[in-house]
Parts: structure tokens; C-alpha cells; sequence
């Protein structure tokens, strides 16, 4: 045999044995280590790596490394180069394996020293864990950058997280590894854990030290033993193995041992074990999540030994729901058994979701991902999904399923193939399969009902929408937790000339546009009123009125803010606002010169006149708001008051979140007492304010659950789902919604001793809306017991005449819709610029991309219109990216984005910039493209990027 062939089947035999014992050594590598010396690999796969590590954890991470390194063509010296960078990275366990497997009887002797060290950890966490990691450093169980992950985790997090960490690294090492450990548990007097473990009793260090754990934990019991004897002695169904993975971990870190259920938990889960639809109603913090997955395992388990395919799909409303429930509840526990997968919207998995759903058993989601792929089913287009494929839908947050919501969409869907069925059976025909559900909530809500039976009616309703057999709810006893309840009243102040000023230039527009306001500024009334004033000008041309209009709504929201936040704040939110329209008024070549009209130039050269006065004010800080003075204190009472304070504010905007941050990040009070503040603010585009990534989001969620961050400034976008065992303190800032978010709110309090606490802001009324739903929240709770104690007969008539009537409604909305759809007056509707009433264009002009983007490649549009860089747009997608906006060449008005679509520019409209006038008639309100009855035509994609090349060519 020539040598390249010898090589080759070297080659091969070591590929081989890499795959065999690729499961166990998945388990051995600490990826971002062995990437630093794995030289051979290209930096963009390295990177790519990387990110799986951070985003899945190691193990998932650790199965591309694996992956990368066997990809052929393999480069001369392949296999050497992988067992060097794991022994120079400290993974000398996985290097081992590749190179001689250790015999079957030292693996298992080692796989009971790993189990043993699982099953204790819940004792060992009580290690003095800086000792025992000097020891092991020492000792070289543990390397250098080990020591340093350990020691820092000890630090910010506390001596169990370091022990975590410890552990997590010492069952790494070779075989062996065990019996140093035990030495050096014995040597650091830790003499109760070292017996625990194994170790003979040892009279003579024992008189000082405790005969029981010191933990409060619980206790394990086994002999005496050596470790492989000890290991027998201690069954998985005895106790629980503790999960030790890094925070947000995707892989979900060691399997989970079997779920054990509290009885409340048990109680309200029965009658989904029977197969049953339910809704399981328990406050937030009480394990609803919990019981979902075991009902999940149950109902897989049992349709497998049926010899039956199950398959479940676990719907969310919040892309960050999605990876919390996938990496801290289900994935733990069921991906020994079962293939567990989770797709958002924000991840490119989607567009293979049907392949996910065949594939998988578990798919955790967002709600829309289902409703799509079920609407392409519906159409015949594509491939999509059906609900006779899945056998359970789990739906958090259950009390959206009402009204316009995409969970009622789906379970429309599923009542009117119900209702099918039922007549299928009749004419003794087959009747397509439909899903177990399961709702959950812990706080359906009264729908605004202020008298007990509109209250039922409310919550009926949603039974009916998710079909459940029952509402299922049970008192936790002993597992109650009521956060400490407190609200802070504030003050007005006793002078306020920051505001006075600002109240003087309304008054002064006012003046100049002939207006009368009825409501007291800074108020919602107000807000109101200059909205309505500002569509009323803008549909009868009156451009005096209009960008007055929208001016004093700056200014209204500026004495809003120095009502919330800092009064510098609010001076550099009005600020920037003139400087942006500013900008407007200018073009980036300065080939042309955009109008400014007379009321313009009065409106900026009165900002001008009282610019810096306003600066002088707000850089005094006695004319402070009180509520942001009681704010202060209480947040220097939560974090000097306890040992681990970790709370969340929430706040009524993304400015206001934002704002509050940068406030406490630049008080050296709070830093002194250990206050890391970050904000968490939603994705969606419809603020001003630039939005945050799911990236961002996720980042800043991991860091509030590890503890970096242990103050979090959010908007609602927080208040359902979030999940930190740790946060021990709620603030509601000056926002009070509805009694489903107040109990919201208080549930994101999971440690004991919590707190919640409201602090009043000046015309927010929070107070008195607080007390509104104090009252809601009884109503609520008496309407669930009255409808549990409803005879099933009656409970079931009332449930279907809901379902009848949602049935019918639907029915005529989509009649309604289809009306909508089949109007094809294209022509008959025209856009007209805002802010100078410039005819733009014809609803004939227009084309939809991907049925969202409304889009005009006219060439006479596009003699229209200037294009203007904005950073905070861009945005990249599989198709296309936004980088610029577009805006009025002759007034500066903008008028939307314009969008890379697969090579071509393509000025997408945003209605709300545009007098829209439909058959004649202009319309008052037209904000959303949803409000304008006209079915555009799909984007011509080739007739487009034919002209584009024809362009190109003329121009060559």
C-alpha cells in the first residue's frame, strides 16, 4: 500500500474514533480555550463558533468544533493539531479519549465520581470556595484561566456560584481527578463534605466542626463508602441534580433529573394529564412553566408507549420568552428523551419552520411563526403547517387570546375546525385531528368590567377562545409570596421655572396659530388635543396650524419629562428635536434649497431666544421633581438594606428608561453601594427612539440574571414572562396600565422577602389607577371562583354560546376584509406630502414587498424625493437592509426608508407622513397602511431589475 493511501486510512481510523467519542468529549471541551490555539481553522468560523458558545453554551458549540475540525479537505497534520490545542487549552480529558480510550472500567469509575459530585452539589455549594479553589489550582485540577472564571464568579455572584463554577470544571479532568478532590476537601478541614463524598471518617478532625450540613438545602444521605459504592447508594429519583450551567445557556446545560411537582401544582395539572384543554390560572413565580413541561413529558411519554407520534408546540408572545423557556425549563428536562428545538422571529430557522416541526418533538416559538406557517397551509402556496400535525399547543401568557390577538388567530382557526368536525361526525365522515391545549396566565384580567358578571363574561370568553374544559386555579398555601406593598405620593413642586419657560413658548404658539387649548399642559388631555389638532390641519392643508401643532407636542412631552427624569433630560430631548428639524432644512449635496415658511423660521428662532435659559435652568438641581428625589431614596434603601438587592424599574417610555440609567450610571451614591444599572427597552419601530436588538435584549437580560447587572430600567416590554429567581424588589416609576399588568409587575419580585413599590410622577394619576385595580384584581379572583363552581353543564353552554358568537364575528370580519380586499381602486387614492401638501403620487405607483413593504421605483418618484443617512435605521434582513431615509426635496418632510431589496433601491412610503385622499375624500386618520382599504399589486422583482440593467447599460 502506497503511503497517501496508509495516510488516508490513518485519516479515516481517526475520524472515526473522534465521532464515536464525540457525545463524551462535547461534554470535555472548553470551547473559546481550545479556539485560541486552533490555528488552522479560518477566523470567521472560529468567530461563528464563538458565538454558538455564547449563545448555546459550550457543549452545542463544542459539537461545530468537533464538526469543523472532520470537514474535509483536512490539512496534513489534522489530527495532532486538534489533540495539541486541547492539551495546551487544559482539556487533557478530551485529548485522552481521541488519542487511547481509557479501559470501560476506569470510564465508569470515573462517569460515578461525576454522577456523585451532581448529586452533592446541592451540599458541596457550601465549600469555602476560595480555599478549596487555591487547593485545586494547586493541584492542577484546575488551570489558570479556571482559577481566574472561579475566583470573579466568588466575587460579583457569591460563594455558591463560585462552587458551581468549581465543580462544573474539576469533572473535567482525567480520571483520577476525584481522589485529589476528596484530599483536598479533607486538607481544607471541609471535614463533613469530605465524609459526604467518600472520604473515612476522620475523628481526630472532626471536634470543631459541624455533625450536620450547615446548608438549609436538604440533606443527602449515603454510606460511607468509597466514591463508586457511594455513587450506587444515591438512585436519580432521589434527589434532584443541580443544574449547573452557564447563565442563558442554550444547551440547557447536564440533564435535569425527574420533575417533581408540588401538590398545588399536581392538583391543577390533573385534568391536562386526562387530555384534557385547560387554563392553568397560578400567580407569577408559582411554577405555571413547570407544570407545562411536565405535562409536555407526560403527554409525549405517553403517546410514544401508545406507539403514537406526539408532537408540541409552545407558543410566546416575546422573542425573549422563547429562549428563557427553551434554555431553563424544557430543553433541561426533556433533551435526554426528546428532540427539543426553538425558533423567534428574529432567527433565520423560520424560514425552515415546517422542517422544524416535522423534526422535532418540542418546538418552542413566537406565536406569529405558527400563524404563518398555518396561513400559507390555509392558501396552498407552501409548504406550511397544519394544526392536525401537533397534539398539544402550549400557550403562555394565555390572556391574549382575545380580540385582534395572533392567539386568537390561531385559535379561531381551531374552533371553526371544531365546529367542522362536529358536522363531520354527523355525516359519519373523518374528522381531522386537532391538539390538546394548555393556557396559561396569572391574570386573565376583567376586560375593563366594572360589575361581577361582565367580569365572568370576560373570562369565559377567553375559556371559550382556548376551548378549555376549565379554568383551573388552587391557593399555594405555604408557597404564597405577597411582596411588601408601598406607594410613594410626591409633592408638587414650589417653583418650577424650567417648566414655566417652557409653558411660555406654548402660550406664544398658541398665539401665532390662533389656537385655544382645553387642558392644562403637560397633561394627557392636552397630548390628546394637539394630536387632533395636527391631522385636522394637515387634511385641510392649513401648514400654520400643522407644524405648530407638531411642536407643542414636543414641548408637551418636554415638560412630561422634566415631570419624570431630569430637567437636563428633558432640555436635551427638545434640543435635538430642533437640531433634527433643522437638518431637514437642509440637503446633503446643497444642490437646492428646501423652503423654510415664516412659521418655521418663528417657531426656531423662539427655541433660539429661550435656548439658553433653558440650558441655565436645567443644570439647577433644587428645582428638581420630587418623585425623582423619592426614587433616589428608594433605590438607596433596597440596595443598603439588603445583602443581594437585584429590582427592576419599570418606566412609561424607551426615553425615560434610557434617561433613568445614564442617571443612576452617573450618581456616585449609587455606584458606592454597588448599583450596576443597565435598560431594557422593546424592539418594535413605532417610538422615535431607536429600538434594541434581540441580541441587545438578550445580552442585557443574562446580565441581570448572573448578577452584573443588578438594576434593570425597563419599559412594559419587561412585565410579563421575565423570569429571575433573584430580583427581590419591583418599582413601578409614574406607570400604572390595567390590573394584568400590575400583577404582572409584582410577579417579577421572585425572591423571598420582595418588595413593590409606586412612585407617583406629576399627571400621571397612578395612584388613583392603582387603587382601580386593587378593586379589579378581587373582581377578578371572585369571577374565577364563581365560574368554577359552575355546574359543567351550565359551564359548557355558556362556552359554546361564546364560541358560536366568536365564530359568527369571525365570519364577518373576514367578509369585511375580503370586501376590503376586492376593492381595486388604486388610482382612486393619492398621497400628498404632510408638511408642504405637494401631490407625491397615486395608489397606481405603489407595489408590496413581502406583504409588508409599501414601494414606489417610479423614475418620477424618484425626482421627488432627497435621501438622508439615518444610523439609527439600519437594518439588516435575509432580503434586504435599510440604511437611509427619504424626505421632501422641497420641504424636508421625511417620507419613509429606502430599502436594499436584493440589489435594488426601493423607496418604501410610511403612511403616516402623507394626507392620504380616497375617493375624493381625505382622511383624517390614516397612521398604518392597514387603515387604507386598497390591495397593491406584488412587487414586479424581474421587470424592476430588468429596467435597473437597462439603466446601467445606457449609462455604460
Amino acid at each position: 500500500m502506497d503511503l497517501p493511501a496508509m495516510e488516508s486510512e490513518s485519516d479515516e481510523v481517526k475520524e472515526r474514533l473522534i465521532e464515536s467519542f464525540t457525545p463524551r468529549i462535547r461534554r470535555l471541551i472548553a470551547v473559546n480555550r481550545v479556539l485560541d490555539h486552533m490555528h488552522s481553522l479560518e477566523p470567521g468560523l472560529k468567530e461563528r463558533i464563538r458565538q454558538r458558545a455564547a449563545t448555546d453554551g459550550d457543549s452545542a458549540a463544542a459539537g461545530d468544533l468537533i464538526s469543523a475540525v472532520l470537514k474535509k479537505p483536512r490539512a496534513a497534520g489534522w489530527f495532532r493539531a486538534f489533540v495539541d490545542a486541547l492539551l495546551h487549552s487544559g482539556c487533557e480529558s478530551a485529548a485522552d479519549y481521541i488519542q487511547t480510550p481509557p479501559e470501560p472500567e476506569v470510564e465508569a469509575e470515573n462517569d460515578y465520581c461525576v454522577m456523585l459530585v451532581e448529586l452533592l452539589s446541592p451540599s458541596l455549594v457550601d465549600m469555602k470556595t476560595d480555599v478549596v479553589c487555591h487547593e485545586c489550582f494547586s493541584q492542577g485540577l484546575i488551570n489558570q484561566d479556571d482559577d481566574e472564571i472561579i475566583r470573579t464568579s466568588t466575587a460579583n455572584q457569591g460563594n455558591g456560584s463560585g462552587a458551581r463554577e468549581l465543580l462544573r470544571r474539576i469533572v473535567r479532568g482525567r480520571p483520577g481527578w476525584f481522589s485529589d478532590f476528596l484530599e483536598i476537601l479533607r486538607k481544607t478541614e471541609h471535614q463533613y463534605l469530605y465524609e459526604l463524598t467518600g472520604g473515612p471518617p476522620d475523628s481526630d478532625k472532626t471536634g470543631d466542626l459541624p455533625s450536620s450540613p450547615p446548608s438549609s438545602q436538604g440533606t443527602v444521605t449515603t454510606q460511607l463508602l468509597p466514591a463508586r459504592h457511594a455513587c450506587n447508594c444515591v438512585t436519580r429519583t432521589s434527589v434532584r441534580l443541580l443544574c449547573v450551567t452557564d447563565s442563558g445557556a442554550a444547551d440547557g446545560g447536564p440533564e435535569k433529573a425527574d420533575i417533581v411537582l408540588r401538590d398545588y401544582q399536581m392538583d391543577v395539572a390533573s385534568p391536562a394529564l386526562e387530555g384534557k384543554n385547560i387554563i392553568i390560572c397560578l400567580p407569577t413565580g408559582s411554577g405555571k412553566t413547570r407544570v407545562a413541561v411536565y405535562v409536555t413529558k407526560k403527554h409525549l411519554d405517553g403517546r410514544r408507549a401508545e406507539g403514537r407520534a406526539g408532537k408540541v408546540v409552545v407558543l410566546v408572545n416575546k422573542v425573549p420568552l422563547v429562549e428563557q423557556h427553551y434554555s431553563a425549563e424544557f430543553l433541561p428536562y426533556l433533551k435526554s428523551t426528546y428532540n427539543v428545538e426553538r425558533v423567534s422571529g428574529d432567527c433565520q430557522l423560520k424560514i425552515s419552520f415546517t422542517d422544524i416541526v416535522k423534526n422535532s418533538d418540542v418546538i418552542i416559538c413566537t406565536a406569529q411563526i405558527l400563524e404563518n406557517f398555518l396561513e400559507r397551509s390555509n392558501k396552498g402556496e407552501d409548504e406550511g403547517v397544519n394544526l392536525s400535525d401537533l397534539s398539544l399547543i402550549v400557550i403562555d401568557e394565555c390572556h391574549h387570546t382575545q380580540k385582534g390577538g395572533v392567539y386568537n388567530h390561531i385559535m379561531m382557526r381551531y374552533l371553526a375546525q371544531k365546529h367542522k368536525n362536529r358536522r363531520l361526525e354527523k355525516e359519519q365522515k373523518v374528522p381531522m385531528p386537532l391538539p390538546q391545549i394548555l393556557g396559561l396566565t396569572a391574570s386573565p384580567g376583567v376586560g375593563g368590567a366594572s360589575k361581577i358578571g361582565k367580569a365572568e363574561d370576560h373570562i369565559l370568553r377567553i375559556c371559550a377562545n382556548l376551548d378549555a374544559h376549565r379554568i383551573m386555579t388552587k391557593d399555594l398555601g405555604q408557597y404564597q409570596r405577597e411582596p411588601r406593598k408601598l406607594i410613594k405620593t410626591v409633592e408638587d413642586r414650589k417653583e418650577d421655572p424650567f417648566g414655566n419657560v417652557i409653558k411660555n413658548i406654548m402660550n406664544a404658539i398658541h398665539t401665532h396659530a390662533e389656537l385655544s387649548p382645553t387642558s392644562d399642559f403637560g397633561s394627557q388631555n392636552y397630548e390628546q388635543w394637539v394630536v387632533l389638532r395636527e391631522r385636522i390641519a394637515a387634511t385641510e392643508e392649513n401648514q400654520k396650524v400643522r407644524v405648530c401643532s407638531e411642536h407643542l407636542r414636543q414641548y408637551n412631552e418636554g415638560l412630561n419629562l422634566s415631570n419624570t427624569i431630569r430637567m437636563r433630560d428633558a432640555f436635551s430631548f427638545l434640543n435635538t428635536y430642533h437640531e433634527e428639524e433643522l437638518k431637514k432644512k437642509t440637503t446633503p449635496d446643497e444642490e437646492h434649497v428646501i423652503k423654510i415658511t415664516d412659521t418655521e423660521k418663528f417657531l426656531f428662532n423662539l427655541f433660539k431666544e429661550n435656548r439658553e435659559e433653558l440650558q441655565r435652568l436645567a443644570e439647577m438641581p433644587e428645582y428638581e421633581n420630587d418623585s425623582l428625589s423619592k426614587l433616589r431614596s428608594k433605590i438607596l434603601h433596597e440596595f443598603s438594606s439588603r445583602e443581594a438587592a437585584r429590582g427592576i424599574i419599570f418606566t412609561k417610555t424607551r426615553r425615560s428608561a434610557i434617561a433613568l440609567s445614564q442617571w443612576i450610571q452617573e450618581n456616585p451614591k449609587f455606584a458606592d453601594i454597588g448599583v450596576k444599572a443597565s435598560y431594557l427597552i422593546g424592539g418594535g419601530d413605532q417610538s422615535v427612539v431607536k429600538p434594541m436588538t434581540t441580541a441587545e435584549s438578550r445580552d442585557v437580560l443574562n446580565k441581570f440574571r448572573n448578577g452584573k447587572v443588578n438594576l434593570l430600567i425597563a419599559t412594559t416590554v419587561a412585565e410579563e414572562g421575565l423570569d429571575i429567581a433573584a430580583c427581590n424588589f419591583v418599582i413601578r416609576y409614574g406607570l400604572v396600565t390595567n390590573e394584568i399588568a400590575m400583577i404582572q409587575a409584582q410577579g417579577r419580585g421572585r425572591a423571598e422577602d420582595s418588595s413593590y413599590t409606586l412612585v407617583e410622577v406629576k399627571n400621571s394619576g397612578v395612584a388613583e389607577k392603582e387603587r382601580v385595580n386593587e378593586f379589579r384584581i378581587t373582581m377578578m379572583n371572585k369571577a374565577i371562583t364563581n365560574i368554577r363552581a359552575l355546574d359543567q353543564a351550565d359551564y359548557d353552554k355558556r362556552i359554546l354560546e361564546f364560541q358560536l358568537q366568536a365564530i359568527m364575528e369571525g365570519k364577518v370580519r373576514m367578509t369585511k376584509k375580503k370586501k376590503k380586499n376586492m376593492q381595486d381602486l388604486k388610482g382612486e387614492v393619492k398621497f400628498s406630502c404632510r408638511s408642504c401638501s405637494k401631490h407625491v403620487c397615486t395608489g397606481n405607483d405603489i407595489q408590496i414587498i413581502e406583504d409588508m413593504h409599501r414601494v414606489n421605483v417610479t423614475p418620477e418618484f424618484k425626482q421627488l424625493f432627497i435621501e438622508r443617512e439615518n444610523p439609527s435605521l439600519q437594518e439588516r434582513f435575509l432580503d434586504y437592509e435599510t440604511n437611509f431615509y427619504i424626505a421632501c426635496k422641497d420641504c424636508g418632510q421625511r417620507w419613509g426608508s429606502m430599502m436594499l431589496y436584493r440589489g435594488i433601491d426601493c423607496p418604501s412610503l410610511h403612511v403616516k407622513n402623507f394626507v392620504v385622499t380616497f375617493n375624493e375624500k381625505k382622511m383624517s386618520k390614516c397612521t398604518k397602511w392597514g387603515d387604507l382599504p386598497i390591495r397593491f399589486p406584488v412587487f414586479d422583482y424581474a421587470e424592476q431589475a430588468s429596467r435597473v440593467a437597462e439603466s446601467s447599460d445606457d449609462e455604460d
